[in-house]
């Protein structure tokens, strides 16, 4: 019996596989494990089931052709040849082809897509901007000859014909169309559009494709004006849709959306008009009343104004003053002709007018009394019009 070397071993099994047609090409199902995406962008992984696992190797140029990205736990149908690989003197699956088992790859591939959108934030509503009340400029991007310009123009005009409308053409399916967009909306972006209306009609899942690619949804999300997604109808959900500031079910509900309606404009605009009238007449008549105050407060203040108050009320000091003056004088020569007439009332000679007489002794010193006054005493009488001397010869008290 030869003795074989381990090179020859492994060199003779590699031969016997490649001579099996068998194992040349077949499908195997199993589940992934120990899955690495290589930065060469080759898959190294293995597939298993509830007994054995064998390795398995997808290189760069079948793997860029996969709609999802493999993960471990993932059951999948593969299309594959079986190699051997001699150094190790192993043998592996050489997968040129790989398929959800259970669910589609395209299904697959775009929930693996928003699941990372989702973690980058573009679905965020805090991402979402508002939309501006009276836009100048609305941005159309959309196929050129499909019936959702149509519709869209049609709305903007009616709705708002003062709005400028900027259309920019652009394929809404096929695989240039993720292109196509991006660009569109980049274009639109630069151009001072206010509000960017991304639209198509309806279609089915594989007519909507291009809205669900990742570089249209990061086309949207790095926008700097917000974006309306009118994509398909009601019922149909793209990830265009999620990403958009906004979205509307169809592209004429997308019009009305972009811009209000003149009609109402011109109602509120009468509104704001009798409102602004009211408050500016009765802001003018304060500020009238409140000129005329300041006018009054200025005449008051000013040196002639003051002078001539000054002199009115000189004057009325005046007048108080002489009247006050008159009054005493009044009271003072009342006063002084009450005295007269007291000491009018209190004259002798009137007292002697009316026949009385007074006796003065020879002194001349009055004599009240006739005690005062002695028998045989020389006495002058003092009478109204004239003065006796006579001698006392009798006394006679009363």
């Amino acid at each position: 019996m030869a003795v074989l070397t381990v090179s020859q071993i492994n060199r003779y099994m590699a031969s016997k596989v490649r001579e099996d047609r068998h194992l040349q090409r077949f499908l195997i199902k199993g589940e992934i494990s120990n899955f690495t995406a290589h930065r060469s962008g080759h898959f190294y992984f293995s597939l298993k089931d509830a007994e054995c696992t064998v390795k398995a190797v997808m290189f760069r140029t079948m793997a860029s052709r996969l709609r999802f990205m493999p993960e471990n736990g993932m059951h999948v149908i593969v299309s594959a040849g079986l190699t051997v690989y001699e150094r190790d003197g192993v043998y592996q699956l050489n997968v040129t082809d790989m398929q959800p088992d259970g669910v589609g790859a395209a299904a697959l591939a775009l929930e693996q897509l928003k699941e990372k959108l989702r973690r980058d934030g573009l679905f965020d509503s805090s991402a979402k901007r508002p939309l501006p009340a009276m836009p100048r400029t609305i941005g159309v991007v959309t196929s050129g000859t499909g019936a959702a310009l149509q519709d869209i123009l049609q709305i903007l005009r009616r709705r708002c014909p003062i709005v400028s409308v900027k259309v920019f053409s652009v394929l809404v399916q096929g695989e240039q169309a993720p292109q196509s967009i991006c660009r569109a909306l980049r274009k639109a972006d630069q151009s001072g559009c206010d509000v960017i209306i991304l639209g198509r009609g309806g279609g089915s899942a594989e007519d909507l494709r291009a809205f669900n690619a990742e570089a249209v949804a990061y086309a949207i999300y790095d926008c700097s004006v917000p974006v309306i997604s009118a994509v398909g109808h009601e019922t149909d959900v793209t990830i265009a849709d999620a990403v958009a500031d906004h979205r509307a079910p169809t592209p004429s509900a997308a019009a009305e959306l972009a811009v209000p309606d003149i009609r109402h404009l011109h109602e509120k605009t009468d509104i704001a008009a009798r409102r602004l009238h009211t408050v500016y007449t009765a802001y003018l008549r304060r500020e009238q009343h409140r000129a005329g105050q300041l006018s009054a407060r200025m005449a008051l203040c000013s040196p002639g104004e003051r002078i001539r108050l000054a002199e009115a009320r000189r004057q009325r000091l005046t007048e108080r003053i002489s009247r006050s003056v008159q009054f005493r004088l009044a009271q003072e020569h009342a006063a002084w002709k009450a005295m007269q007439d007291r000491l009018h009332q209190l004259d002798p000679l009137q007292i002697l007018e009316r026949g009385y007489a007074a006796v003065y002794d020879a002194e001349g010193q009055v004599q009240p009394s006739a005690r005062s006054i002695h028998p045989g005493d020389a006495v002058k009488i003092r009478m109204q019009d004239g003065i006796l001397t006579a001698t006392v010869e009798e006394i006679n008290e009363i």
